[in-house]
């Protein structure tokens, strides 16, 4: 092998090795039968399962493969941030300018050390989803928002008892997401949400 093909390979392998510290980030979300935390690797793992099985509710022309890239690669970030929990503090903290920013900064770090041309290429796509603004994007976006309410749902109430999330808040901060990218989907699993929040 060429010294440029070992120097690709080293660079494949420093980032695939950097993305296992995702498995020790853990998340306010539990595994759906309660017993403990999620990490942030189980979390991708799932929403790309989740979009593969899930797809017939995608709208037509969302490009299912590109989701599923999104959905592996969307929570790398948090090897840096950590999982900053929608329904934490008043729900805003997620979306802050200075989380974002830490973000992007991850971004740089994480992407930065794969060769230039996956560099570009999944750094695009974690842009896109961020901005969710493209189909694949805002379908990706709902299955991100969905997956944490089945697991709550699963577990009697998880960390919407934790965080005492009312079904307004559910609605507003969650639902919004679900409905725009998967609205069939927001209809079934909202009649769910119901018979927790009475």
């Amino acid at each position: 092998m060429s010294a440029a093909g070992d120097a690709r390979l080293e660079a494949q392998f420093a980032f695939l090795n950097e993305a296992d510290r995702l498995k020790s980030v853990l998340r306010a979300t539990t595994l759906c039968d309660g017993s403990r935390r999620e990490n942030s690797g189980e979390h991708s793992w799932h929403l790309a399962l989740y979009a593969l099985v899930l797809a017939d509710q995608a709208a037509p022309g969302v490009d299912i493969s590109r989701v599923i890239k999104m959905l592996l690669i969307h929570d790398l970030v948090e090897i840096d941030v950590g999982d900053v929990p929608i329904h934490s503090a008043d729900g805003k903290a997620h979306a802050s300018a200075d989380t974002q920013a830490a973000e992007s900064r991850a971004a740089d770090r994480i992407f930065g050390l794969l060769p230039e041309d996956l560099r570009d290429d999944l750094r695009a796509i974690w842009n896109e989803f961020e901005a969710a603004l493209t189909p694949d994007a805002i379908f990706a976006k709902s299955l991100d928002r969905v997956q944490p309410v089945m697991a709550n749902l699963q577990s009697g109430g998880g960390t919407w008892i934790e965080y005492n999330v009312t079904a307004e808040q559910l609605e507003s901060r969650v639902g919004s997401k679900i409905a725009k990218g998967a609205p069939r989907l927001w209809d079934w699993v909202r009649e769910k949400t119901r018979v927790y929040f009475k």
